[in-house]
């Protein structure tokens, strides 16, 4: 047994290693892990926090504050952080506004407390609303929010979803209905959370769209597709091709995977932080 496959059969027993030696990335791109790359294995958030550091990643996304002590400790910092609405409910129907904005104040200060560069936005689903209005009444919540994410240099990022496979109906399914949101509220801190899984199912055409609206785009989601599983030569979207894209714009935010493994949490983690490290 070599290396590679002791460390994460460890892992995989709760035995990890406390001297296991720590892998150094390029940096071009900062890389941050969900909970989801974990799936498989019995790790408790010490743990994912942990191993993620270890492997090279910076940063956790949607983890709440009081659990920000955790990735402290591990010296990662939370890369997103939720933000009080949901996929079905969200900032696309004025009846949700006023108690997503209570919460979208307490996200982005305890962001702004921690060093987080992030908060998460969802526009809900369409629920027989037209675009338009759903257009309409998410630029009216954000021109709310959006000084106050100034004054704290946190940035509200409204994720994209695909409609056709996981969440039927949600609104802002694709990257032209969201930058036009973006454009119409106007600030620096407002902008996409672009999951490339998702705009894969949609869009495809991954890297000129990215290109396109990289000037509305804060920050980044992997998966594999189909699956939404980790990288590897059953899926058809090239991430080390897609990373190097990104690096080359100059993109400073955060790339975050967001994927289930199939194979061993550990290896799929090294292997994705590996592929994406340009």
């Amino acid at each position: 047994m070599n290396r590679r496959t002791f460390i994460p059969t460890l892992a995989a027993s709760g035995l990890i290693p406390a001297n296991a030696q720590k892998t150094t990335r390029k940096g071009r791109l900062k890389q941050a892990v969900t909970r989801g790359c974990f799936r498989g294995g019995k790790f408790e958030l010490d743990d994912m926090c942990r191993e993620a550091a270890r492997l090279g990643a910076v940063g956790f996304d949607l983890i709440g504050p009081d659990q920000f002590p955790v990735l402290r400790k591990h010296g990662l910092i939370p890369t997103m952080v939720p933000g009080g609405g949901s996929i079905r409910d969200g900032i696309n129907r004025k009846e949700n506004h006023s108690a997503i904005d209570q919460r979208m104040r307490a996200a982005i200060q305890a962001a702004a407390d921690a060093g987080a560069p992030n908060v998460i936005a969802m526009s809900g689903e369409r629920k027989g609303m037209s675009d338009e209005e759903g257009m309409e009444n998410s630029v009216l919540f954000l021109n709310k929010v959006k000084s106050f994410a100034e004054d704290k240099k946190v940035t509200i990022c409204l994720e994209l979803l695909n409609s056709k496979v996981d969440h039927p109906d949600y609104m802002c399914d694709h990257t032209s209905w969201g930058a036009e949101v973006c454009k119409r509220v106007n600030s620096p801190r407002v902008k996409l959370l672009y999951d490339i899984y998702h705009m894969q199912i949609m869009e495809g055409d991954v890297i000129r769209t990215i290109r396109d609206n990289i000037q509305w785009i804060g920050h980044f989601h992997t998966a594999g597709n189909p699956g939404r599983h980790e990288f590897d030569n059953t899926q058809e979207l090239n991430y080390h091709g897609i990373a190097k894209a990104i690096a080359d714009l100059k993109f400073t935010g955060y790339v975050a995977h967001e994927y289930s493994p199939l194979g061993d949490p550990l290896k799929s983690l090294d292997d994705a932080l590996s592929i994406c490290d340009v």
